[in-house]
């Protein structure tokens, strides 16, 4: 399956009515809306919709009505079908490179992709998904691309490299620490955000920053990328972001309005 369960509902607002029958007996006795008591910090906890599967073998979850928008850190770590992995060893690649793949049922497969429903997504973790092999990271990107509504992502440390293919039209709060962008151009088109963190990647320029200009961004966190030691780093990240209030946890300070120095270069007087 595509994700295990695990995570809570943060977008639908309701749990599922009701629960497959086939695992009736690896429910617990409480019902989805009840309330159950942690004795170790005495805090009154409502039960995540998957919580019933806690003690279940991933083997025997073939079949649950948990869907994908009620998982806050679900694992989207799909592997091929048997059929695709004992074409592994023998004939893994086609003439263009890509892998083969034997054609699966495309009525089970459409079942669930509804049943993942991200389509209803507010609010997502899909940080630390070791993404390792390249079937993985396909699914990934398929998943990111079906985020339509999601309006906070979290995506830590995923190794992520390109996300230019990649539109995510509500999202007001991005966070993209420790992965390995090299380029603003590299970023999905994010036109409605807010807050984005861009901690612990490699963006070395800040050529491509004018395209977030046409957003709302009003908080940017760029610490540990090379970019961050460029000369009147502030000044110019701030000139080329006028609507922006923070940058690296530090609000705009009157030093940062100060127009960026011009290069060495230009300032020289050519005498002919």
């Amino acid at each position: 399956m595509s994700e295990s369960s695990s995570g809570v509902n943060t977008s639908s607002g309701s749990f599922p009515k009701s629960h497959s029958s086939h695992y009736s007996e690896l429910s617990d006795t409480h019902t989805p809306l009840s309330v159950e008591h942690t004795p170790d910090s005495g805090i009154v906890a409502t039960p995540l919709p998957s919580s019933r599967f806690r003690f279940t073998s991933w083997h025997r979850l073939e079949e649950h009505d948990v869907r994908g928008d009620q998982l806050t850190c679900p694992r989207v770590r799909e592997g091929p079908s048997e059929d695709e992995h004992s074409l592994r060893d023998d004939d893994i690649f086609l003439r263009n490179g890509r892998r083969r793949r034997r054609r699966e049922d495309e009525e089970q497969r459409w079942e669930e992709r509804l049943q993942e429903n991200w389509e209803n997504c507010v609010e997502l973790n899909l940080s630390y998904q070791d993404l390792g092999d390249p079937y993985q990271l396909e699914n990934f990107t398929r998943i990111l691309r079906r985020l339509i509504r999601v309006e906070r992502l979290q995506l830590v440390d995923n190794t992520l490299q390109d996300l230019s293919s990649v539109r995510l039209p509500r999202c007001k709060s991005l966070n993209l620490h420790r992965n390995h962008l090299t380029s603003f151009s590299q970023l999905p088109k994010v036109p409605e955000i807010q807050h984005l963190c861009l901690s612990e990647n490699s963006i070395s320029s800040l050529g491509d920053l004018s395209l977030l200009q046409t957003t709302s961004i009003q908080s940017l966190t760029l610490r540990l990328n090379p970019c961050e030691f460029l000369e009147d780093y502030r000044s110019r990240v701030f000139s080329c972001l006028p609507k922006l209030k923070v940058l690296d946890g530090i609000p705009k300070l009157p030093e940062d309005s100060v127009p960026p120095k011009l290069p060495a270069s230009s300032r020289l007087c050519i005498i002919l």
